[in-house]
């Protein structure tokens, strides 16, 4: 088990995920598909990053979606070498959270019981401790767990620690007291569907001291903070294995990125050639970038 002294808080969601690659295209209705390869792993979006930062040198304490007992021997065995403390986590007595991924080329499909967790009213996930966030360097909270997620992020402004968030909208206390809010295109669909990218930069640069980043696929990269232009810059060129995880590695870049003080394009540089190495290799879990390799894509 690691000290107390970790580089990096995570707070959000860690599960078990089933992943299915497809030998021969996506799942067509009433077509037999051959699966390829198949793993349990741990997945979500605070798990995946929380592997890739431990495979760039950074030692990790997590905390967040409790785990259950399908999930605990897994989770447990994969990070008993890893620079990943899990002294924090809650684990109950029920089978705990999965999804199931299927994926071919460059298309995937989530399956979960995500929805029906979240209309119990009933909280599934830890409520973060000033303890753990104390001390550290850098930190990324999730938005999805609510009022904890919001007293996370608060609780890293208290104690000076800069923190990256995911796909919260310009008018959401993560986005204003965020480092990095790094916006994806799930988020445009839901908050900004129609408007032109640069807008939707500028809406949310407006509205925060911290670094808004708009990632869009195999699309340019559009950022900017408050009172600047915005920036573009493209992604690296890869052959795409599986997409899996590529948003959550480029969490993991930009957390990687304020670890290390980084400018604004050499930290959205970083971050994008972590994603691009993840989406070049299946499964991700098992093969995370390493910082020579991040690196060595950079130069190139």
């Amino acid at each position: 088990m690691m000290n107390q002294n970790h580089d990096v808080y995570l707070f959000g969601q860690v599960l078990g995920t089933h992943s299915f690659l497809l030998r021969d295209g996506f799942l067509q209705p009433d077509e037999y598909s051959e699966i390829a390869d198949q793993y349990f792993l741990p997945g979500g979006e605070t798990g995946t990053a929380a592997t890739v930062l431990a495979s760039l040198g950074v030692s990790v304490r997590m905390d967040g979606t409790w785990i259950g007992t399908e999930v605990a021997p897994m989770l447990k065995a994969f990070y008993a070498d890893k620079s990943v403390d899990l002294s924090s986590m809650t684990f109950t007595d029920e089978p705990g959270v999965m999804d199931y991924v299927v994926i071919a080329d460059l298309v995937r499909s989530p399956m979960g019981r995500f929805q029906t967790l979240f209309e119990t009213g009933k909280r599934w996930w830890s409520i973060p401790k000033e303890a753990d966030i104390a001390g550290c360097k850098a930190a990324a909270v999730d938005p999805f767990f609510r009022e904890e997620s919001l007293l996370a992020a608060e609780l890293c402004c208290r104690n000076g620690v800069p923190f990256v968030t995911i796909d919260s909208p310009h008018d959401s206390p993560l986005h204003k007291l965020a480092a990095v809010n790094v916006v994806s295109k799930e988020c445009v669909a839901e908050h900004y569907a129609g408007m032109e990218p640069e807008a939707i930069v500028e809406k949310l640069q407006r509205e925060t001291d911290g670094l808004t980043i708009l990632t869009q696929g195999g699309g340019d990269m559009l950022y900017a903070r408050k009172g600047e232009p915005v920036h573009r810059m493209k992604p690296f060129s890869v052959t795409v294995r599986s997409t899996l995880g590529a948003g959550d590695t480029f969490k993991a870049g930009c957390v990687y990125g304020l670890l290390h003080g980084m400018k604004d394009a050499d930290l959205v540089r970083f971050a994008s050639a972590c994603s691009a190495i993840a989406i070049s290799r299946f499964p991700l879990p098992l093969n995370p970038p390493r910082p020579e390799e991040v690196q060595k894509l950079i130069e190139e």
